[in-house]
């Protein structure tokens, strides 16, 4: 009978019944296309054309700005996390973020890879030099930025850099580069914790400044640079982590803030908060300019939202800005060290753009000529934002026909939506970064008390390793993650979105260590793994099992001065001990190797009777796991 149609007709059949049995054969395969999760977006210089990284599918999309759709996928090697285009616009480099990550040449009139290049670990954020032949890029594991020539097609050299390099910009005339650190790098139970903006000099081959930005800034994202090229912006979280979490109100924990960077002077020129005094802007993250730099544009990826300031406008109201604060004579003044505590700085200078309903985690974010185009991580969509008229609507674009969410998605996109918060102030990613991570900073929060502020802990496993919290107080996750709803995001949710946060939680996968060499111990690691399970030093006695974590809470002898002679900690599975420094329940150990030296004391192990090199082969070991 169907030979018997017409050709067409036929072949429409003979494919939807092919398709079918597929279906039967292979439910899994048919339902396994991936998220696309859009990361990092750049323009074409004729603005035609968007590229876009699908962080979770492995792809960069190509998309139409005229037809308004996506035209061609291009297939990569890892994870895409960041993006640069030659200045001709024929050339793509994409980061593909791995242990062991590769940089893909992309021609863009072919539409593939025409070059690959090993790099390290977790590379992103790439940054094309000014003449085109020189690519700076992230390695975010290795505290390092990676620097590969473009024609030789090879890695030439490294910069070290302080922890965990998320994102860098070059000066136009190519003298610097900035690099934006996500987390700080010492002690948390200091007076002044901060992450940093690093300041290389090409020329010299050598980091020849840090900029310190205000105390408690953390989880810093983008940073970009003006197009006069005289300022630079980096998007960074403010936490006020001195203060007891007993309110949520006006950013008593968290606000949400830009740092603004003078060039010629290499020093920071002030923190702007990007809050209102009764709406949280949680999780800033993408920045950019208009063209003429009468707009800066900053993507709220908690809130959903895209600030829209007058920078113009803004540089102008800084300036006025006394430099002397409050005296005796003028109790009322304010100078620029009260800008980072003005809720309404930006009043009269910024609009706040809500996202249509559809578009959910925006992150990346590119303007062009008076269109900005932000990219939503959550909803695979684009948001198509006219800057020429406050009136227009934001415009949703799906990238890709709509597909439910998984339970862990939700989960993930719950965990990092600050609309499920009091005033969207924050989200869970606020204190452990958008992947259930550290912030590395100490809060005193009030489960166990008040005065007694505790280290952030990594959210991997914590399902597998009950009890949670350093003291035991929730007898498990499935507890601290309700627990946390209330006491943290100030909110009643339903018990269906608890249960989505739990899994994703349960789905998070360790990060292979950038101490291992071609995913294997090092000989050091391996000397150091005999240590460890050697009865005379005792590490394995508590940290044992796969998770390396007896589950119990011991007196190990670090109890601090903020807490109480009988209080005895958790002991933390070792699984990615290597990226969630500090270290000790109160943070008070920048390493590991300063656990096992400056704050060791009998009860935690015995390593009196190691040498130097022995405390570094278990050091090695740990830091492997």
């Amino acid at each position: 009978m169907i030979l018997n149609l017409p050709g067409q007709v036929r072949n429409f059949w003979r494919k939807r019944r092919a398709f079918l049995v597929f279906l039967l054969l292979f439910p899994a395969m048919a339902q396994a296309a991936p998220f696309l999760s859009p990361a990092a977006i750049v323009a074409s210089p004729s603005a035609d054309q968007l590229y876009i990284a699908c962080a979770t599918a492995n792809q960069v999309a190509v998309f139409d700005t005229r037809k308004r759709k996506v035209t061609r996928l291009i297939s990569v090697e890892a994870q895409p996390l960041g993006l640069s285009l030659s200045s001709d616009g024929k050339t793509l480099f994409v980061t593909c973020a791995a242990a062991e990550s590769t940089v893909c040449i992309i021609d863009v009139g072919a539409g593939k890879t025409i070059a690959k290049i090993g790099a390290g670990h977790t590379a992103m954020a790439p940054a094309l030099s000014p003449d085109g032949q020189t690519l700076f890029v992230c390695y975010r594991f290795e505290n390092a930025i990676g620097v590969i020539n473009v024609a030789a097609r090879k890695e030439v050299r490294r910069f070290p850099v302080s922890r965990e390099p998320i994102d860098e910009a070059m000066t136009p005339d190519g003298k610097y580069l900035l690099v934006a650190h996500h987390l700080h790098g010492g002690r948390a139970d200091v007076e002044v914790v901060a992450s940093k903006v690093s300041v290389i000099d090409i020329a010299a081959g050598k980091v020849c400044r840090e900029i310190e930005l205000p105390n408690g800034s953390t989880l810093l994202r983008d940073i970009r640079i003006s197009p006069d090229a005289r300022y630079a912006v980096v998007t960074h979280l403010l936490a006020r982590f001195h203060l007891p979490t007993t309110q949520i109100e006006r950013g008593w924990i968290n606000s949400n803030a830009a740092s603004l960077i003078d060039l010629a002077e290499l020093r920071l020129l002030n923190t702007v908060l990007l809050d209102n005094i009764d709406a949280g802007a949680a999780n800033p993250w993408g920045v950019t300019w208009t063209g003429d730099g009468g707009l800066l544009c900053i993507t709220h990826a908690g809130t959903h939202e895209v600030s829209v300031i007058d920078f113009p406008g803004l540089l102008a109201k800084l300036a006025k800005v006394p430099a002397t604060p409050a005296s005796a004579s003028n109790p009322y003044a304010r100078g620029v060290g009260d800008v980072p505590n003005d809720l309404a700085f930006l009043e009269s200078l910024r609009r706040r753009i809500k996202l249509p309903e559809a578009d959910r985690g925006p992150r990346a974010v590119a303007a062009v000529g008076d269109r900005l185009w932000v990219a939503n991580y959550f909803s695979d969509s684009v948001t198509r934002i006219d800057l020429s008229s406050a009136a227009a609507l934001p415009e949703s674009i799906p990238l890709a026909a709509p597909r439910p969410m998984t339970a862990v998605r939700r989960g993930e996109l719950l965990f990092n939506d600050a609309s499920i918060c009091f005033q969207g102030w924050q989200s869970c990613a606020s204190c452990h970064s958008s992947d259930a991570r550290v912030d590395g900073l100490n809060w005193d929060n009030l489960n166990d008390g008040i005065g007694n502020p505790k280290n952030v802990k990594n959210l991997l496993f914590a399902h597998a390793t009950p009890p949670s919290m350093w003291l035991g107080v929730r007898s498990n996750a499935y507890v601290s993650v309700r627990a946390g709803i209330r006491n943290s995001l100030f909110t009643v949710q339903s018990e269906e979105k608890a249960a989505d946060i739990d899994e994703y939680l349960k789905s998070l996968k360790p990060i292979p260590s950038p101490y291992l060499v071609k995913g294997a111990l090092s000989k050091a690691a391996e000397r150091g793994k005999k240590l460890f399970f050697d009865r005379a030093v005792g590490c394995a006695d508590c940290h044992k099992g796969e998770l390396f974590t007896d589950q119990k809470l011991h007196d190990v002898g670090t109890v601090g001065r903020f807490d109480k002679a009988s209080d005895r900690f958790d002991t933390p599975s070792l699984r990615e001990l290597w990226r969630t420094a500090p270290y000790l329940h109160d943070g008070r150990a920048r390493t590991v190797q300063e656990v096992l030296t400056t704050f060791q004391t009998g009860d935690h192990g015995d390593v009196s009777h190691l040498t130097a090199k022995q405390i570094d082969d278990l050091v090695e070991y740990v830091l492997s796991l």
